[in-house]
């Protein structure tokens, strides 16, 4: 049953603009800057060392495209269209958001400078049988992309690990390449410390756990079915041996713990900081990092988060203007004439985070574009906030791994020396993942 009630519509006062495709415009502007760009130089007129994609700023372009909502309804002046971005922007679940921001990639650099993220890889990967190492790629690629909470920074550790396997055992590069990618996207849907589970919860006002509980009914199973296709996989092509890796298991234990906490429930900010002290009394017990190496491993990471923050801020402020002015509305509108209950609300949240993340080739923006949007669908339509952020997650995660002109694919292919399209045909997780999804929907009452 649709929800009409005014006072919990999310607008200001209760009263819902009159719907205007007009105020979608700054949408379109964003688009034909960045897409637009980005497939001229990806695939019309490349230049030699660069992705096409990150030519054009994405900061850049949502600056643009907020000038142009700035220009749009003359009814507003200046300063009410200021006050209407500061609203949008202190919103409690944006600060919390970029706070989170911040912990998470100083936990990230933190770990990657200590060698965790490459010890927790070799360990695992010399625990798995020779015959099954594309097997063991995809498990290694959950688990550590579970406990980064990213998954370019997964890829980055692991592909040159998956290209020696591929060479010593004689396993299709590819083939290794889009195992390393699934499984990576597998662990950035479901991670508490994944700036998309981030921005996905609190642009719905979940928790957590909600959203992980929600998540893992969809995401566990497309795993384990693609366990299965892998499975099938070794036991039908032969493997050499793929050799030994040296691990540290101390340099190892934080990732686990941090998961481990993080499934209990315990506040993000708490789960991040036990990680970021853990990572430093191991790496200082270990000898594997210096005072000096930590503060700026710490540094670069949280300045690796600034673009993401400040693409966060645009578009929060880009979404308060556009609601302002009756784009949510003519939105929501469209799905309103063409469905009518909670199925129809799901499925138009799934193809909108869609939608963004073919456009942005990015999934946390993505999110943060498409979340405010599908909070007014969910409370129109019935849906949960926890399915709501878990559709947020879950189909812009599908995308972002399986776009050829996405980071993922494009950093895979670098790494291993291939093109990034031959990849896409093994990337068996994420069209399975798509499936559970589309069932997921047609089944919802």
């Amino acid at each position: 049953m649709l929800n009409n009630n005014n006072s919990e519509n999310g607008y200001q006062d209760g009263i819902r603009p009159k719907p205007n495709i007009k105020a979608l415009f700054p949408i379109l502007i964003f688009l034909v800057f960045y897409l637009g760009n980005g497939i001229y130089y990806e695939y019309i007129s490349p230049i030699d060392g660069k992705m096409g994609f990150y030519i054009t700023s994405v900061v850049v372009s949502f600056g643009i495209a907020l000038i142009a909502a700035f220009i749009q309804n003359r009814k507003l002046n200046f300063e009410e269209k200021i006050n209407i971005c500061s609203k949008g922007i202190g919103d409690s679940n944006i600060t919390i958001m970029l706070l989170i921001f911040l912990l998470a990639g100083a936990f990230s650099g933190l770990a990657s400078v200590t060698g965790g993220a490459v010890s927790t890889a070799n360990m695992l990967l010399n625990i798995i049988p020779a015959n099954f190492a594309i097997l063991g790629l995809f498990v290694i690629a959950c688990l550590i992309s579970m406990s980064m909470g990213t998954s370019v920074g997964t890829i980055s550790v692991l592909a040159p690990i998956a290209l020696v396997v591929a060479r010593n055992g004689g396993i299709s590069v590819p083939l290794c390449a889009g195992t390393v990618v699934s499984g990576a996207m597998f662990g950035d849907n479901l991670s508490f410390i994944s700036d998309t589970t981030i921005a996905a919860t609190k642009t719905q006002g979940v928790q957590m756990k909600e959203k992980f509980l929600a998540n893992i009914k969809l995401a566990l199973p497309a795993a384990a079915l693609t366990v299965v296709v892998l499975t099938f996989i070794s036991l039908s092509t032969g493997t050499e041996t793929v050799g030994e890796y040296d691990f540290k298991f101390l340099l190892a234990l934080p990732y686990f713990i941090v998961f481990i906490l993080a499934l209990a429930g315990i506040n993000v900010f708490v789960v991040l900081i036990i990680g970021i002290i853990l990572f430093l009394a191991f790496g200082f017990g270990l000898d594997t990092i210096s005072y000096a190496s930590a503060f700026e491993a710490m540094g670069k990471g949280t300045s690796s988060m600034f673009e993401t923050m400040i693409v966060t801020i645009l578009v929060a402020s880009i979404s308060a203007l556009i609601k302002a002015n009756g784009g949510f509305e003519a939105i929501l509108g469209y799905i309103r004439n063409h469905f009518n209950d909670k199925r129809g609300g799901m499925f138009g949240i799934a193809v909108l985070t869609s939608f963004m993340d073919i456009a942005t080739a990015n999934n946390t923006v993505a999110i943060v574009a498409a979340g405010p949007i599908a909070r007014d669908i969910s409370r129109e339509f019935g849906v949960s906030g926890r399915i709501t952020a878990s559709l947020l997650d879950t189909c812009s995660c599908i995308l972002q791994g399986i776009i050829p002109y996405g980071a993922q694919l494009l950093v895979a292919a670098s790494i291993m020396g291939i093109s990034s399209i031959t990849i896409v045909p093994w990337l068996f997780y994420q069209f399975i993942l798509a499936i559970f999804v589309a069932i997921v929907i047609i089944r919802a009452r």
